[in-house]
């Protein structure tokens, strides 16, 4: 059996010290990777805070300084006394070795904290008053941190952001067309918003029968068929139709079969051909599903992070916001609030565009003028407020059958779009026999 002891490297910590007194410049170095609350020994953290608080004074560090903030602060003794101070700065170290200092302080501050976490998870499994499903979803979450922890509360410099920007300003450059992020297949839609963009929350509302859970699973299929050599991976959540009818529309938008037919097995001849293709084409692609009627944000941030650890993930598509289980002991508001916050949140955590489908208020049909517009967002404005982008399907011929000059017609309509153009109408032609969604050339495209 294993001893167990305390991950700590007290050498390495005093290494470090002794390397600041021979040369005080390395601080800018070492401030960027810890703090003194990495290090273990009492004593050496003492020192190290002391001579942080010199350095950020502009003073310089030696031995009067430091013993001097000490003694003020009345932590010389608990920093050692003087001589445990002397004995390091007149000890021999080489800033030469100060990167591996610094890793062997890290490496065992992170192993303390990764104990520390675990340890209170299983202390907390022993109290049987917290709800299991919660105590899973906490273990799920602590996991997820832990495995990109970085120092705790760093902040990161302009001049490293800057750098990031430059990079990808280099990789977009040279990007085909003027994607930057996944291609939707729609090249209007790709115009407006340079692909769906990492980190993003992407509201599509309408009323019902506008189409927006086909216009989702066109939206779904296109990127996984498009992006990374067809290699894309996307997780749909439905949390009213099953698997199977979403398939079933893919399969009637992929082949061109009236779904009803699909429905009812009468595919003959060239249909069967079709069928069969489609179905070998999508088999292929990386899309999975989840049908749970009854799913809450964290069930969902949970099988993400599952899958983007096993397969990958590029693009989670969920219809609809409004079925997702909340805290039932808030107003729908407040519940619709905190669904909506937590999405922009897991996109953010997963780096990944989410498309969040929406249903929007009865009020739409009481106005003369039926488009919608952000007030119709049902249960809550936090979702315009959460949302980088927020896109209405309208159909004209839905409220007039008989009298609209644009029959087979959908509006795309980008109200809000954070990085980009806004208050643009994209024209869609809508085949609602095969769910899917084609995009109309405008006239001043055609010329241009």
């Amino acid at each position: 059996m294993i001893n167990p002891t305390v991950p700590k490297n007290i050498d390495a910590e005093i290494a470090l010290l002794g390397c600041i007194f021979l040369d005080e410049s390395v601080m800018l170095e070492v401030l960027d990777q810890i703090s003194y609350s990495d290090f273990y020994d009492g004593k050496n953290k003492e020192i190290f805070k002391a001579m942080e608080e010199i350095y950020q004074s502009k003073k310089s560090i030696d031995l009067t300084t430091v013993c001097s903030y000490l003694k003020e602060n009345n932590k010389l003794g608990v920093a050692g006394n003087i001589d445990y101070i002397n004995q390091i700065f007149n000890s021999s170290y080489t800033t030469q070795n100060i990167e591996t200092y610094i890793n062997l302080i890290k490496d065992a501050s992170l192993r303390r904290r990764y104990i520390n976490t675990l340890n209170a998870l299983v202390q907390k499994g022993y109290d049987a008053s917290v709800n299991i499903n919660d105590y899973s979803n906490d273990i799920e979450h602590q996991i997820f941190e832990l495995s990109k922890s970085k120092r705790t509360g760093e902040l990161e410099p302009v001049y490293d952001v800057i750098q990031k920007v430059k990079d990808n300003v280099i990789k977009n450059s040279l990007s085909r067309g003027e994607i930057t992020g996944l291609n939707t297949g729609f090249d209007s839609l790709n115009r407006i918003t340079l692909g769906l963009q990492k980190d993003a929350l992407i509201i599509l509302a309408a009323r019902p029968a506008m189409g927006k859970s086909a216009f989702a699973m066109n939206l779904a299929v296109q990127v996984a068929e498009l992006n990374k050599d067809s290699k894309a991976s996307v997780a749909v959540f439905s949390l009213e139709m099953s698997s199977d009818q979403l398939v079933e529309r893919m399969i009637s938008s992929e082949a061109l079969i009236d779904s009803k037919l699909i429905k009812k097995g009468a595919i003959f001849g060239e249909d069967g051909i079709r069928f069969s293709n489609a179905s070998d084409k999508l088999s292929k692609l990386n899309i999975y599903f989840d049908d749970s009627s009854s799913i809450s944000v964290e069930d969902i941030r949970t099988k993400c992070r599952k899958l983007a650890a096993e397969k990958g993930l590029d693009l989670v598509v969920i219809d609809y916001l409004q079925l997702i289980n909340g805290d039932s002991t808030k107003s729908k508001h407040e519940e619709v609030s905190m669904i909506s916050r937590s999405l922009k949140l897991m996109a953010r955590e997963l780096h990944v565009p989410v498309v969040a489908l929406a249903q929007l208020s009865r009020d739409v049909e009481k106005r003369d003028e039926k488009k919608p517009i952000m007030a119709d967002l049902r249960d809550s404005g936090s979702i315009e407020q959460d949302a980088d982008i927020v896109m209405f399907l309208y159909r004209e011929d839905y409220y007039k059958p008989k009298t609209s000059t644009r029959p087979g017609e959908a509006d795309l309509i980008i109200s809000k779009n954070r990085s980009g153009t806004a208050g643009v109408e994209l024209p869609f032609q809508f085949q609602g026999q095969f769910s899917k969604f084609i995009e109309i050339e405008r006239k001043e495209e055609q010329n241009a």
